[in-house]
């Protein structure tokens, strides 16, 4: 049933999933974050301009992420072929996941009905999930704007941990 979960909220367990990467391998989220936090982040369409530019943003401040320890993967529902097009393009140095059947999308309440020019369809929407170590989501943000989220990101990851 498509949109039928609601965002899960800050103390939420994160829903585990187990999905290709463009690196090729399968990313186990409960194996990830047992070592380390995840910022687990939602976009709607592979090689768009938003999408495109929101990858960008993660790309080039993947070092301030190392260094915090954290670990960035992004979910989109595309096939897999189109992820790993996507992510070689773009030199990108960080895991995308391939969400096809957006059941991962939907689990965590991304998957929801969208409109434009009119015309309604479902789709994933931007948003973003801080999960820490151990899987507890600690921060949502929804309705992300593309442009600067990954300085968003970074920010309340510097916050929280005063």
């Amino acid at each position: 049933m498509a949109g039928s979960y609601e965002v899960p909220k800050v103390g939420d367990t994160a829903p585990p999933f187990k999905l290709p990467a463009s690196t090729g391998e399968i990313i186990d989220l409960e194996k990830v974050v047992s070592a380390r936090p995840v910022v687990l982040y939602f976009y709607p369409k592979a090689d768009t301009p938003g999408c495109t530019k929101e990858a960008c943003g993660f790309r080039d401040a993947r070092p301030d992420y190392v260094k915090a320890g954290v670990v960035v993967l992004g979910i989109s529902p595309d096939p897999i072929e189109k992820v790993k097009k996507f992510a070689e393009k773009f030199d990108l140095n960080f895991p995308l996941l391939a969400d096809a059947d957006h059941a991962v999308c939907d689990r965590y309440g991304a998957w929801q009905e969208k409109s434009m020019y009119g015309r309604k369809y479902w789709g994933a929407a931007r948003m973003t999930f801080i999960i820490g170590k151990g899987g507890k989501i600690l921060h949502v943000f929804e309705k992300v704007k593309p442009e600067g989220h990954e300085r968003e990101v970074l920010e309340w990851l510097a916050a929280s941990r005063q």
